[in-house]
């Protein structure tokens, strides 16, 4: 074992994609309750993300609502929020997840990055951060079709 892999303290992950829209609008497709049911939360999203809100959101696909804790909201430059976990390094039981929108081609497009810690080193937190991972990056794909063509991607994709 090499001194970096022992160094190791919690699994997290990192997608990304590129939107054809200014940041200020992918960024409010995010915050945006509203908008956020429409591609993403197919069951709803109760609460728009801003600084110490408790939202909830509600997908189609998974019963039952999650809470949602916005520890950070600086638009249109980043989102942070925590969320429950069951396999989570954290006294709180949540995982913190950092949305960033960064312009591309002189505003034109945007980068939008997520990263999400707090995951066990454990078969338990790897299968939870994983499918979190495949989530996010559905998301990721969902956001792009909505904000550049009006598409839910999501919708019958799971049921």
């Amino acid at each position: 074992m090499t001194s970096q892999a022992s160094a190791l303290t919690e699994l997290s992950f990192t997608v990304s994609g590129r939107i054809a829209r200014p940041r200020a609008d992918v960024y409010e497709a995010v915050a945006d309750p509203a908008q956020l049911s429409r591609y993403f939360t197919t069951g709803g999203a109760r609460g728009r993300l801003a600084p110490g809100a408790e939202v909830t959101w509600d997908f189609a696909d998974f019963p039952g609502a999650f809470p949602v804790t916005v520890l950070e909201a600086d638009p249109p430059r980043r989102l942070v929020i925590a969320w429950d976990a069951e396999a989570d390094t954290t006294e709180h039981g949540t995982t913190r997840v950092v949305f960033e929108f960064t312009p591309l081609d002189s505003g034109a497009r945007t980068l939008v990055t997520i990263t999400e810690t707090s995951w066990r080193l454990t078969p338990e937190g790897a299968r939870s951060a994983f499918g979190n991972c495949e989530g996010w990056t559905g998301m990721l794909a969902a956001l792009k079709a909505w904000t550049e063509h009006g598409i839910n991607l999501r919708e019958g994709f799971y049921r």
